[in-house]
């Protein structure tokens, strides 16, 4: 039951992953972005739409290879659409962060919804969901030697391509944030783009690159949710609250992506921990469930507290930047 609990709070907690790691490298620039759900849920629908097309026109003759590639690519282009509508409100037009994030969010998910409940009425499906279960097989596939390696194998190599993916993004991202030169400029920028403008630094470029890579990495995030943890099973509003978790998760990871990897399998636990405990009720299950959001409050106040500056988030953070202002 034990490692039947972790594997199952790795599934839930890498859709989070690749939300809160796409986050922190936004957040790094200087630019909040509250439209990491209405993101995720691009990301994911932009898979559907792909997988569906792909699997309606080439029958049952699927090759593996391009019904991994197309879904995905469709994702990344849905994802970086996105993310280019944000910078070119926020940062050319310098739209309010905060309003064009939340705008974003419920944007996203009504284009999900819409697209979604098309798809539907196209299969002439009775239930309200999209089956892509020969997509999500090859999505799906891991290590063919896991399962002989006992707990071991079940616990760490027992995952989808996706998944190594999302942990290798975070250590990646670790790296570039920290020992880089364009990460230091990446961080100078989110610190004062004033004086980075003044090093001669490209603020702009550093936040248009930033975000738009950081909303493809969220992006993939709704893609691994619908294509591995739901077995390809695409249905309006199925997402949840994991969007923005995956905001707190940035805010308990005190903005490190490699902080976020162990934060993801936690809140992955903590979201299904109810399912393992026998005995309780509906209204106790509400109670964990609302646990990662708690963590996430406890951490943020601890931080406050003790004032590091290393544990908050870039200075310069929401905020647009008026070089005229300079």
């Amino acid at each position: 039951m034990i490692v039947a609990f972790i594997q199952r709070a790795v599934m839930q907690g890498i859709p989070l992953l690749f939300g809160s790691t796409g986050e922190i490298l936004t957040e790094k620039s200087g630019n909040l972005n509250l439209g990491i759900p209405g993101i995720m849920y691009v990301g994911g629908i932009s898979g559907v739409i792909g997988a569906f097309v792909y699997e309606r026109s080439a029958g049952s003759a699927l090759n593996p290879f391009l019904a991994v590639f197309i879904p995905l690519m469709c994702s990344i282009l849905g994802s970086l659409l996105m993310g280019l509508i944000y910078c070119f409100l926020t940062v050319s037009l310098r739209a309010n962060q905060n309003v064009t994030g939340l705008a974003l969010t419920t944007f996203g998910v009504g284009i999900g919804n819409f697209f979604g409940g098309s798809l539907i009425k196209i299969t002439g499906s009775d239930l309200p969901s999209i089956n892509l279960t020969k997509t999500s097989g090859f999505f799906k596939t891991s290590l063919p030697f896991a399962d002989n390696l006992g707990w071991f194998g079940k616990i760490f190599l027992s995952y989808s391509f996706l998944a190594y993916t999302a942990i290798i993004l975070a250590l990646v991202s670790s790296h570039f944030l920290n020992k880089t030169k364009r990460g230091l400029n990446l961080r100078s920028v989110g610190e004062s783009p004033a004086t980075a403008d003044a090093a001669g630094i490209n603020v702009n470029r550093y936040k248009y690159v930033s975000t738009c890579i950081g909303s493809i990495i969220a992006g993939l995030g709704g893609l691994y949710y619908i294509m591995d943890y739901a077995d390809g099973v695409w249905s309006n509003n199925g997402f949840g609250d994991r969007g923005w978790l995956a905001v707190a998760l940035v805010i308990f990871s005190i903005w490190k992506p490699n902080f976020s990897i162990l934060g993801s399998i936690l809140f992955g636990g903590l979201l299904i921990v109810h399912n393992y405990i026998p005995g309780l009720g509906v209204s106790t299950q509400e109670i964990f469930q609302m646990l990662p959001y708690v963590v996430t409050i406890v951490v943020l106040v601890f931080t406050s507290m003790r004032k590091k500056r290393e544990h908050q988030p870039p200075a310069s953070l929401g905020l647009s930047y008026f070089r005229e202002e300079r």
